[in-house]
């Protein structure tokens, strides 16, 4: 329900607004249709679930793009774009070697995305072609930025690209320099088409904002990044992973958890301003949760996760507070051996994909974002001379 609050200006007109704009239309929309009240998430008409069963993030991301699913050829093509702009130009990975290692992996990211804006040549053309063309090379980069990024903090050589690997597959490869298995490397790709697209949060919204000034793409994506850095968006799986080692094990999570809802402390991964019900996308990555623990022999990290669920959904859960997504990704990056500090960037070498999709939407049709404000702030003031004050 959104908080509406009514306020009178200093001029003595009252207005109501909505606060975090929450339930304010802003424009429409073809990408992505979310049902808080029911749990359903759809892109561009198709199920979550059906996507992440049938789907692969390449096949996704270009459903995302362009509204249709591609043909094999289509898809091919695609494909073959994507691997062909993979790598990083080495005057950008020269940069990256000289940046200072332990920075926070998202400022890193940003910092490398708009670095490589500098070498677009048709930066401020806002064609949709153009405008695609852009969009491609930055999906496709993104996981080599990222693994880059991981590598470098831990002292080692970046790992090139292996075009024979698929988008998620080539991102574990290039985190570890070992090829994943078949079924760890599927479950990244679910990982990323669930986290692909999500309507109006704060960094798409963010990113359609700053589209419509008619930016570069880049400077667009930059801002999205820093969006989605914050606690309070992508950064929240990071804490459902401070929280499970806070708690450090089974016996521990009832007596942790109960003490954290009487004290009124937030618990991450659990709530969300559109859903009211279990998040879908957490429904499906609990079952890989459970899976990836039982192949790996670490179980604690999920027995702790369902044990959280369920206080939760004793407590709380008669309020609409349930595990979103970022609650059992976190668990899900752990196993599939991600440092903490690449779990928010992993979110973005995903959601990449969707905020690429509102660009393009927005650049068709555009208008500027311009909303207006309820002033409360003083009215007749005098200036004082600096010598009097």
């Amino acid at each position: 329900m959104a908080k509406v609050r009514e306020v009178m200006d200093k001029f003595g007109n009252k207005h109501t607004y909505n606060e975090g704009m929450e339930g304010v239309l802003a424009t429409t929309s073809e990408i992505c249709h979310i049902n808080g009240k029911e749990g359903k998430l759809i892109y561009r008409g198709i199920p979550i679930e059906e996507l992440a069963e049938k789907s692969t993030f390449e096949e996704t991301s270009y459903f995302l793009l362009y509204g249709e699913l591609p043909t094999r050829k289509e898809l091919d093509d695609f494909d073959a774009r994507l691997k062909a702009n993979r790598a990083l130009p080495q005057e950008v990975l020269s940069i990256m070697k000289q940046m200072p290692s332990q920075s926070n992996t998202m400022q890193f990211l940003r910092t490398v995305v708009s670095l490589l804006g500098l070498y677009e040549t048709k930066s401020d053309e806002h064609t949709v072609i153009e405008t695609s063309h852009e969009a491609e090379k930055l999906i496709a980069v993104f996981p080599t930025i990222v693994a880059a990024i991981q590598r470098l903090r831990e002292g080692k050589e970046p790992i090139a690209p292996d075009n024979s690997l698929g988008h998620a597959a080539n991102l574990i490869y290039m985190v570890n320099g070992e090829k994943p298995d078949e079924f760890a490397a599927r479950v990244l790709d679910i990982c990323l088409i669930l986290h692909a697209e999500h309507g109006f949060n704060a960094s798409t919204f963010t990113s359609r904002v700053v589209i419509s000034t008619l930016t570069d793409v880049h400077s667009a994506i930059t801002a999205a990044i820093g969006s989605l850095r914050g606690p309070l968006h992508g950064g929240a799986n990071e804490g459902v992973m401070h929280l499970l080692n806070e708690i450090g094990s089974l016996d521990k999570v009832e007596e942790i958890i109960k003490i954290k809802l009487e004290t009124k402390a937030k618990i991450m991964g659990f709530g969300h301003r559109v859903y009211k019900v279990l998040d879908p996308r957490a429904r499906i990555l609990s079952q890989y949760s459970e899976r990836l623990a039982q192949i790996t022999g670490n179980e604690t990290y999920y027995a702790m996760s369902k044990k959280i669920e369920d206080i939760m959904k004793r407590e709380v859960g008669d309020r609409g507070i349930y595990p979103n997504v970022d609650f059992f990704s976190a668990s899900v990056y752990h196993y599939l051996g991600f440092k903490l500090e690449s779990y928010t960037p992993i979110f973005a070498v995903s959601r990449i994909s969707g905020w690429a999709a509102h660009v393009m939407e927005q650049l068709r049709e555009n208008r500027l974002f311009r909303p207006s404000s309820v002033y409360l702030g003083d009215i007749d003031r005098k200036y004082i001379s600096i010598s009097e004050r």
